[in-house]
């Protein structure tokens, strides 16, 4: 049986396919430019090939669906029966997803609320399972774009990387370009603020840098009902003892992600990038 409000997200999203799987939450894929090879993240290109390609310096860069992808995932929904349809998608100060998707509404066969979400990763994903729990729960399509929303506002994400210099390519640095003269000194903290990569902290060593970001994400989750997802790429040992720390100090704690990012973000953060998203309920 079909859900009155069907949700499409973008690979970005990084959902657990189980949870993708359960709320029937579909996800355009975003492509990876590898040499002269367009590769779909999630099916033709994986996080672990993208980390060894940027660590042998190969050219990597990334590119929005077509609004034809759009349009063909908002056709298939009213196929199944959806009467109306919330697209939420990555910051549009990212990529522009955002617009394809907006384009491909137009001529769509049922409504369409295309939503920049100013998120990424878990961040964005926690939008879409609120829009998704919604529909289930017999919502609208403005509750559940609200839903999404309301999450949205209440969400903090917050990374280490490694090194500045991929974020630095790629243009997604936003205020933290005052970082660039001394990232060699210092090992930044960052954080997702109005869609943009913005500066938090600068910290000596990465061992201070990922016990701080704990310590973040712990003030952040407080003591009320709070979802979290701690994300890598390459760093897979970092994320698990991250994980395991936030589980036995945030008392709220309902769910808890770990994974691994696509190769789309992967390309813009570097090998040993480790995030945490703090999304209350």
């Amino acid at each position: 049986m079909s859900r009155h409000v069907a949700i499409v997200t973008d690979s970005t999203a990084y959902l657990p396919q189980d949870a993708m799987e359960r709320h029937r939450i579909t996800a355009v894929p975003l492509t990876v430019v590898l040499g002269d090879r367009a590769l779909e993240e999630g099916t033709e290109i994986s996080a672990r090939s993208l980390a060894q390609a940027l660590q042998k310096r190969k050219p990597v860069t990334t590119s929005r669906p077509s609004p034809e992808m759009f349009a063909a995932a908002y056709r298939a929904a009213a196929e199944e029966g959806a009467t109306g349809i919330v697209s939420l998608h990555l910051s549009a100060e990212f990529s522009g997803t955002y617009d394809a998707a907006v384009l491909a509404a137009q001529d769509a066969p049922v409504p369409v609320r295309v939503v920049d979400s100013g998120m990424v990763a878990m961040a964005l994903g926690f939008c879409a399972l609120a829009a998704a729990e919604t529909a289930e729960g017999g919502g609208t399509l403005d509750e559940a774009v609200a839903a999404a929303e309301k999450r949205a506002d209440s969400t903090a994400a917050y990374f280490y990387v490694d090194t500045l210099d991929y974020l630095r390519r790629g243009g997604r640095i936003g205020a933290a370009q005052a970082l660039l003269g001394s990232a060699l000194a210092v090992k930044p903290l960052l954080q997702l603020d109005e869609g943009r990569i913005e500066l938090r902290e600068k910290v000596r060593t990465a061992s201070k840098a990922i016990a701080r970001l704990e310590e973040i994400v712990v003030e952040r989750a407080g003591r009320s009902p709070v979802d979290i997802a701690v994300q890598h790429l390459a760093a897979g040992e970092r994320a698990a003892a991250l994980a395991e720390r936030l589980r036995e100090r945030v008392p709220g704690l309902a769910e808890l992600y770990v994974s691994e990012v696509g190769a789309v973000i992967g390309a813009h953060t570097g090998p040993g990038l480790l995030g945490a998203v703090v999304s209350p309920r």
